[in-house]
């Protein structure tokens, strides 16, 4: 697995689903594969699935065992799918543990399983952003990259954005 990208899902809007029942967006499984063999994707990957939850739910707990995650992973291009209330909490966990390793974060601000998600777009460039940049923790939003420290979801606009200086 070394030379392949290793995909960790852990929720976020990107995954979650429409429950009828609920009425209410909720999660039942990652959408990685279908959007995988969809999109014909040709880079050697390998899917690992924590429990999908919402990052407003998050909690240190979650981003130690996506820590522990990408630390245990023998990759060293790791994308990291979630959800964007609390990625750049998680973005900052990785960051300041200098695991040698390029990790890449995205999500969606519209599930996949939505007209017009923009969850393809971003794991799309998230998938060639983790190949380009230098070792380092990056936030894959927009059509843009920012770096672990730099960067902040602007609410208002629904878009991530470089800190202001």
């Amino acid at each position: 697995m070394k030379n392949s990208i290793h995909i960790i899902a852990t929720g976020g809007t990107f995954d979650k689903i429409y429950d009828e029942l609920k009425g209410e967006l909720t999660f039942k499984n990652s959408h990685l594969p279908e959007i995988m063999k969809r999109v014909r994707c040709t880079v050697d990957y390998e899917l690992t699935f924590l429990p999908l939850k919402d990052s407003l739910l998050m909690d240190d707990d979650d981003r130690s065992k996506i820590l522990e995650s990408c630390r245990n992973s023998s990759a060293e291009q790791i994308i990291i799918i979630h959800g964007t209330d609390s990625m750049d909490l998680t973005a900052k966990t990785l960051g300041s543990a200098f695991l040698n390793k390029t990790i890449v974060l995205t999500g969606a601000m519209v599930p996949y399983s939505v007209s017009g998600s923009d969850a393809i777009f971003n794991l799309g460039t998230a998938v060639s952003y983790v190949q380009t940049q230098k070792v380092g923790v990056y936030i894959s939003m927009n059509g843009r990259c920012f770096t672990w420290d730099n960067v902040r979801k602007n609410r208002k606009l629904g878009i991530f954005e470089q800190l202001p200086v």
